[in-house]
């Protein structure tokens, strides 16, 4: 029987058939192989079941095994196949075409626009697995590919935790789990399954994207791992002097040492990402010196006291951050009531809520004129100090507030595609009062309600009996 560390180029495995090595980790072996029957090629992966090899390398293998088996879309490779075979077990995959996040690593620091780019496509990338119930626990440059269309791949799921498989990377091994460099503080400490880990080990690659640097250095042992439980990295401006404020500010966010005290899902870095300008600035994003030592001592008692978390799956921390998305359209003074209560009760629950106030400009026979780009900034900013006005009655924390205006005669698809950009969870919108183009065309808020991804709530101002809302699921 051949080793499966040794496959020759020809060698059969079910209906593929090597071509070459491609890389050989630690814990497993890759291959590029064809598929016999001229079927798709792909890259086949074994584990190394050699004399010697520790445990966690199969039950790495088949934790990826199981996981690739259960999520799905642009975000991860396909699993084209997985058995036993005459070397032991193997999984096929899709080879992702793209650039390695390595690659972009090794000519940082990037300026901040790259940064701000790659990172979006990273945190979308996160957050679609963390819907699928996946935390990856291991993520760094080399296990991401962005693929032609800038979006964002992850790969190498065999530390990966699934809400609803069994732990068997963990029930392998006493100590943390991950590359020592990017793991999160609960990872060191032993607790699994937080989507914000990811999010932490996000903040460590948006860090060496900036500055060139790793946050806290490549610790070699447990010491040196544990002080990232108390103690701060150098704040990014302290390395780039002309980092702006902003993009500080997501960094350190997300390398918060208490999971509560960072972004709550990968959907609202992605956002601030790509947002920029809307960004809340703190004294983290201001900061030139790191915490000193009172406030690691704080943090050490801290965590001599802290209670364990309570086990979650992924998608319930989720559930506890949702990105609600409020369409205000022109509309009387009651409907924006109407909309202003129904989005007070469906936040009023949860903890780490974000809102976004989002209004659809169309183009007109003005803003075709010759000074129409003028006369369409001028309405922009309007429509701007409109949605801010419709906002302030809810006294709600800035912080958590987001204002859009976006332009385009499709209002429901743009309406949708924004949705679909910024991971909304659910969509509050208004119906304003029948017509007969609307008859005919159907209105906005139906179509929304249709295509959107996600929950939408449709608000309707009854006369002579007040709102009244339905609600449709995607």
């Amino acid at each position: 029987m051949e080793s499966a560390a040794h496959l020759r180029p020809g060698t059969q495995i079910a209906a593929y058939r090597v071509q070459e090595k491609l890389r050989e980790g630690g814990m497993a072996l890759l291959y590029r192989v064809a598929a016999g029957d001229g079927g798709e090629a792909g890259l086949l992966k074994v584990p190394k079941l050699e004399f010697g090899s520790h445990p966690a390398c199969y039950a790495g293998f088949e934790v990826e095994q199981m996981i690739l088996a259960r999520v799905a879309g642009p975000h991860v490779p396909r699993l084209l196949a997985s058995g036993e075979s005459d070397c032991g077990p193997y999984l096929v995959m899709e080879e992702i075409a793209g650039k390695s996040l390595a690659e972009f690593a090794a000519a940082a620091p990037l300026p901040a626009a790259e940064v701000a780019r790659l990172g979006a496509a990273l945190a979308s990338a996160l957050h679609d697995l963390h819907r699928q119930e996946v935390v990856h626990h291991d993520l760094k440059p080399s296990h991401v590919i962005l693929r032609a269309d800038g979006r964002a791949a992850l790969i190498d799921f065999g530390l990966a935790f699934h809400g609803h498989l069994p732990d068997l990377a963990a029930a392998e091994s006493e100590k943390p789990l991950g590359t020592p460099a990017y793991i999160s503080p609960e990872q060191i400490a032993g607790v699994r399954g937080d989507p914000r880990s990811d999010v932490f080990s996000l903040g460590v690659v948006l860090y060496l994207l900036a500055t060139g640097r790793l946050p806290f250095g490549e610790p070699a042992g447990m010491g040196g791992l544990r002080r990232r439980l108390y103690f701060d990295p150098p704040p990014p401006r302290r390395i780039v002097a002309d980092l702006p404020e902003w993009l500080q500010e997501i960094i350190l966010h997300c390398l918060e040492v208490r999971a509560d005290d960072r972004y709550a899902t990968a959907a609202q870095v992605a956002h601030d990402l790509q947002h920029p300008e809307q960004v809340t600035l703190t004294q983290r994003g201001r900061r030139r010196k790191r915490a000193g030592p009172l406030v690691a001592a704080r943090r050490w008692l801290a965590a001599l006291s802290a209670a364990p978390p309570p086990r979650r799956a992924p998608t319930a921390h989720l559930a506890l951050a949702p990105q609600v998305m409020v369409a205000i359209d022109t509309g009387s003074e009651a409907l924006f009531q109407a909309l202003r209560d129904a989005t007070r009760r469906i936040v009023g629950g949860e903890q780490h809520w974000r809102v976004s106030c989002v209004s659809v400009l169309e183009p007109s026979l003005l803003t075709e004129q010759e000074d129409g780009a003028e006369i369409m900034r001028g309405l922009h900013m309007q429509r701007l100090v409109e949605l801010h006005h419709w906002a302030q009655p809810l006294g709600l924390p800035q912080e958590r507030l987001r204002f859009h205006v976006l332009e385009g005669r499709d209002v429901p698809a743009r309406l949708i595609e924004y949705a679909r950009a910024s991971h909304a969870d659910h969509i509050i919108i208004g119906a304003r009062g029948s017509s007969g183009r609307r008859r005919l065309l159907g209105s906005v808020s139906s179509r929304v309600a249709s295509e959107a991804p996600c929950t939408v709530t449709v608000v309707r101002v009854s006369h002579g009996t007040g709102m009244s809302t339905e609600c449709a699921d995607p």
